[in-house]
Parts: structure tokens; sequence; C-alpha cells
């Protein structure tokens, strides 16, 4: 009986040791399972000129937005070999949450361990493919020099017929002495004249990484507005030189190339602008000016900017305002045109810039 007892004395502890080590690990599990909250991407980053790369990711019409997006980095980190990623612009179409774009590169660029890029999203009409829901525009480091030059970046060439948007930008590749042009962005009113594009601007520029994008649903008229970035054949006279070449329209608002050869850039991602008021414009730029004084530049510095208004209306308040910042003596290279919307319901328009590093 006394040896009874023993053995289902023994048989209880057993239990219950093993019941501890079983809440135990439950207990583990549970803290091994807790995400870490991520990071917001910064608002400007800086990078070294002469290393700098650009690639477009393949177009996908599989699964919803956050496959797209995840399928689409995949790809852009594949051609990137290893390159370190400073910058993404995104261009999402469809009825997806914008704001997802930033979370998932979050969420990837932490899971891999990386520095996360600076981010741009901006809604557009149409993608060229059926089902698609972004494409998404990298520009990242080498480790080695691949543009000892410089590089040369070419405002938007705004017309009512895509060949000739082409042609323009053309004319202002040859006159800035370029070996290769990198990257070449066509927008577009219409994805019917996507065909006249792709033939364009492949023959024009052969080997550049290519995207185009219609930029609303609804286009008031026929337009058409490509930019592109190349790789210069011999560094200009100063660090940054702003050129208007002839043959092309002279503006007070932009210039119409950008030709740098500074060591280090500073690129941002979109700030945005929270109403339609003189107030709400300010404000947007002074927080791009905090952005950027955050990475050793400022506003004066820049020779690079993208602006994504929503409305005509608030066109006029944008050129009104960003010389009470920028330097209206040396008006930055720039794309300004119409699209869908941005990630915020609220937003007026936003901007992204690049900026000479001090």
């Amino acid at each position: 009986m006394r040896t009874a007892l023993i053995v289902l004395a023994g048989l209880a502890l057993a239990l219950d040791l093993s019941g501890q080590g079983r809440k135990k690990k439950k207990a583990e599990d549970e803290i091994t399972q807790t995400l870490p909250e991520l990071k917001d991407p910064p608002l400007a980053v800086s990078a070294e000129t002469a290393k700098l790369v650009f690639h477009v990711s393949p177009l996908s019409g599989k699964g919803l937005l956050t496959q797209q997006v995840k399928d689409a980095l995949k790809a852009l980190f594949q051609e990137n070999h290893g390159a370190g990623i400073v910058r993404l612009r995104a261009f999402v179409a469809g009825s997806g949450d914008l704001r997802r774009v930033q979370q998932i590169v979050s969420e990837v660029f932490t899971d891999r361990k990386l520095n996360l890029p600076a981010v741009s999203t901006v809604q557009v009409g149409a993608l060229p493919l059926e089902g698609a829901q972004v494409t998404i525009e990298s520009i990242a480091m080498e480790k080695r020099a691949v543009n000892p030059n410089g590089l040369a970046f070419f405002s938007g060439q705004q017309t009512k017929d895509v060949k000739l948007s082409v042609a323009q930008l053309q004319t202002a590749v040859k006159s800035a002495g370029v070996s290769e042009v990198l990257r070449a962005t066509c927008f577009l009113s219409s994805l019917d004249s996507l065909e006249a594009a792709r033939t364009a601007l492949s023959a024009a520029f052969p080997g550049a990484a290519l995207n185009y994008v219609q930029l609303q649903r609804n286009a008031a008229e026929p337009l058409a507005e490509c930019e592109a970035v190349g790789r210069l054949t011999s560094a200009p006279s100063t660090s940054v030189m702003l050129v208007n070449p002839p043959g092309l329209a002279s503006s007070p608002n932009y210039s119409q190339i950008a030709l740098v050869s500074a060591p280090k850039l500073v690129l941002t991602g979109t700030q945005m602008a929270f109403g339609e008021q003189d107030s709400d414009v300010r404000l947007a730029y002074e927080r791009l000016g905090k952005a950027l004084e955050s990475q050793g530049a400022s506003q004066k510095d820049v020779f690079w900017s993208s602006t994504y208004p929503l409305t005509r209306t608030i066109i006029d308040k944008i050129r009104a305002a960003r010389f009470q910042f920028m330097d209206r003596a040396h008006p930055p290279a720039s794309t300004l045109i119409l699209f869908e919307g941005l990630p915020s319901l609220d937003a007026s328009f936003a901007t992204d810039v690049i900026a000479a590093a001090k």
C-alpha cells in the first residue's frame, strides 16, 4: 500500500512538472510571437551620386495590392543585385489602400534587415496591364562608382502627342552629353497612346528602364509628359548646372535639365499638403525643408522636383509658394502634372525633391 502511494505521488509530481513546462513553453511562445513595431520610412536619405542606379518593377496582374507590392519589391531586389535601395516611387491604380504601400515596404525591408528607403506613393488612373495595381521605380546605391561624371535629370516634356514629348526629350538628352539614359517615365492621359509611347521611347532610349502610367481615370484633354535621368559623359563645370537648351521652351518656373556632379545627394519621400489654403501649401514646403535639413541640404539646393497636384487650382498656389523657399533664380528641373489621388483623402498635392548635399 505504501509503495502504491509513493508511485501515485511520483506520477502527480511528474504531471504537475510537465504542466508547468507546457505553461512556460506557451508563455515563451507568446513572447517570441510579439512583432516589433514597424518604423516609418525616413523623410529623406542621402546617397552618393556616382553610385546611383535606376530600375522599374515589372507589372503583374496577379493578386491584390499587398501581393503585387511584395512581388514588385522582390523583383527590384533581384534587379539591383545587392545594391542598397534608397528611394522608391510607387504608382498605384485601382481601389487599394495607398497607405499599405509604405507599411509593406517597412515590413519587407525590416524582415530583410535592410535600411528603409524614402517612399513616394501616388494614385494613378491605370497601368498598362489588366489587373495590375502597382508599378514601383527604385533608386539604389551600388558599391562601386557607375556614374563617375555625374547624372542628368530631364524635366517632363508636356505635349498633346507622346511622339512629340519623346522627341523633345531626345533634344534635351542630346544637348546634355549623356552616354546612356538610365530611366524614362511617360505620364499619359490615356493608354490609347501606349503603343506609340512604347515604340518611340524604346527606340529613343534602348537599354533604359521604362515606365508608363495613365495619370487619371478620366482626363479632360489629351496629354503626354515624359521625363528621364541619364549618365553624363563628362562632368559639368560646377557641381549643379541648370540648363535650358535651344529648341526647348524656357520658363521661369523650371529648368529643362539639371546636370549634377555633386558628390552626395539628398532624396526625399513625398511631403503632402492638407487643404488648399496658402498656409497649407507653405506648411508642406516648411516640412519639406526640415526633411532636407536632417540630411545636410536645404531647399535652395534642390535641383529636381516632382509635384503631384490633384486639382488645377492648387497648381497656381504651388508655383506661387515654392519660390518662397527654393531659389527663384535657379528653378529646379521638374515634373508637375495632375494625378488621380494620394494616400490621404485630405491631401491637395504632394511633392518629393532631390537636392545637392552640402
